[in-house]
């Protein structure tokens, strides 16, 4: 599916977090895809007619950028184009609670990209969370991401320890990645795009394709993480291993890694 991507070049229009839109551009830069980071509403819909997926990310969310990602959202929907959404922090305020509720109302969303306390907002559930973080909870993510993927009709990726892919019937668990990862602002943020850049070469079987895409992401951190033990470090050979890492790079990981367990 990268080598496709690489091949292909797919323009990924992004929504998105400003803390982490540079970071963001130069992922999807890294693995071969081309982004685009409008958020005029002027030309929010004309940016993803061109566009092979479209990337949401309410990160830093404001009225005018809310208004965008309906804009663009309904445009994509209209061609068929895959529509990623990252409810950054969306339990944080009653502002983004609404917005979230907004886009899912008026736009077909093809997978929701979160973490656990993200998920919990979504659904509805109590949730200790600060801020963006995941936080902490006594849910069953997995029971909840099933369940939230039957109610929209959407593939729930839910990233934490072990990543949970699902759309109500498959379930799939990644066990890869590294803790370092969640030192980075931007790491989740980064990995929605990165599903949008795969889902627009791969639409036809979402479980597959996303979680294809975080088990590429996760084991490009662990390899990263190898060469450095400091965030700084971290962010440079983490996109360094997104852009060198291959297909058959994560099959041998993923047979040297299983082997072990």
């Amino acid at each position: 599916m990268f080598s496709q991507i690489k091949r292909e070049n797919p323009l990924i229009h992004c929504i998105t977090n400003h803390v982490v839109s540079n970071f963001q551009a130069n992922g999807l830069l890294a693995i071969g895809a081309s982004p685009i980071m409008g958020e005029a509403p002027e030309e929010a819909a004309e940016l993803a007619r061109l566009a092979k997926a479209l990337s949401l990310n309410i990160g830093t969310l404001h009225a005018e950028s809310l208004k965008s990602m309906l804009t663009a959202g309904e445009a994509a929907n209209r061609l068929g184009i895959p529509v990623v959404l990252d409810p950054v922090g969306a339990g944080a305020s009653n502002f983004r609670k609404k917005a979230v509720k907004e886009i899912l109302d008026l736009v077909d969303v093809s997978v929701l990209r979160c973490n656990a306390g993200e998920l919990a907002a979504v659904a509805g559930k109590q949730w200790q969370s600060k801020g963006v973080d995941a936080g902490e909870g006594l849910l069953d993510v997995r029971e909840l991401a099933v369940t939230t993927a039957k109610r929209f009709n959407f593939v729930v990726a839910v990233t934490g320890k072990a990543d949970i892919v699902t759309d109500g019937k498959q379930v799939i668990e990644i066990p890869f990645g590294d803790p370092i990862m969640a030192s980075i602002t931007g790491a989740g943020c980064l990995l929605s795009s990165i599903v949008a850049a795969a889902m627009a070469v791969r639409p036809e079987d979402p479980v597959k394709t996303v979680s294809n895409a975080l088990r590429f992401y996760a084991i490009a951190g662990q390899l990263a993480a190898k060469s450095t033990s400091l965030p700084g470090d971290f962010q440079a050979a983490f996109i360094n291993r997104l852009a060198s890492l291959t297909d058959s790079g994560v099959e041998e990981q993923i047979y040297l890694q299983e082997g072990l367990r």
